[in-house]
């Protein structure tokens, strides 16, 4: 298999394993992004696959998408290739597992939630802290509501706060919540399960059940986008908001 600088990636037994990588907290950049899509890409038409697996290395599943690359010229490429990710997984041939130990935020959240499954430990935190930056994550305003319903939905949005792992269980976003020690058992078994099934299929079952999401999705994330990108990221908040993060002092909003 290839070899790639921020993630690992690997196909064995009829499945394959994307692991981020990059210390401490797997911060999604652009060049991460671009190595998720390559991997994505490479099995997007395998249909010998049972399920493709995401996990992590570290203290947490990923922190989101890296603050500088919301500002200026590499604001508008970094939206279109962190939304690729999720029309490549809408496309993929098997079903798709998270499996969050730490935390999930920001498009991290988003990343994880948009998996056919997810499988969590109890350390795991869930959480779109955006809006205290004058932001909202464009995925989420699409795909939360079909997964947990809109005032839950507008309640993490809003509020910008981070729930946990019983919480997000009760709330949708989460199959299993399982001890950090047999974290790598249950996700076995679960593959294992999957192996044991016929690809076509779990591919047509994904397909059947992804079909209405998918073309919803794929119908309003452009919309979204344009809002996010032509309306809000530009706005002097959300431009103040990025800046007071990245020098690390509350943001001085304007309204405007």
């Amino acid at each position: 298999m290839k070899s790639y600088e921020t993630i690992d990636f690997y196909k064995q037994e009829g499945t394959a394993r994307l692991i981020l990588k990059r210390p401490p907290v797997n911060v999604l950049t652009i060049q991460m992004m671009e190595e998720i899509v390559d991997a994505l890409e490479s099995i997007r038409k395998d249909n010998n696959l049972h399920a493709l697996a995401i996990s992590s290395e570290g203290k947490a599943f990923s922190a989101g998408v890296a603050v500088e690359d919301h500002m200026g010229e590499k604001a508008e490429p970094m939206l279109h290739l962190f939304h690729k990710m999720f029309h490549l997984l809408v496309e993929l041939p098997c079903p798709t597992i998270a499996v969050v130990n730490g935390v999930a935020l920001g498009g991290g959240f988003e990343l994880a939630a948009f998996c056919d499954l997810v499988i969590a430990t109890e350390k795991a935190k869930f959480g779109q802290p955006e809006i205290n930056l004058a932001l909202f994550p464009p995925v989420s305003a699409v795909i939360f509501p079909w997964l947990t319903g809109f005032n839950r939905t507008m309640e993490l949005l809003l509020l910008g706060e981070t729930i946990d792992a019983r919480k997000a269980y009760e709330w949708g976003f989460v199959n299993r919540i399982v001890s950090e020690e047999d974290l790598e058992k249950n996700v076995g078994e679960i593959l294992a399960n999957l192996r044991s099934k016929s690809t076509v299929a779990l591919r047509l079952t994904r397909k059947a059940v992804r079909e209405a999401m998918a073309s919803s999705f794929a119908g309003s994330i452009g919309k979204v986008e344009q809002i996010y990108f032509r309306e809000l990221i530009q706005s002097d908040d959300a431009q103040e908001g990025l800046r007071s993060f990245l020098e690390k002092r509350s943001p001085v909003g304007k309204n405007s």
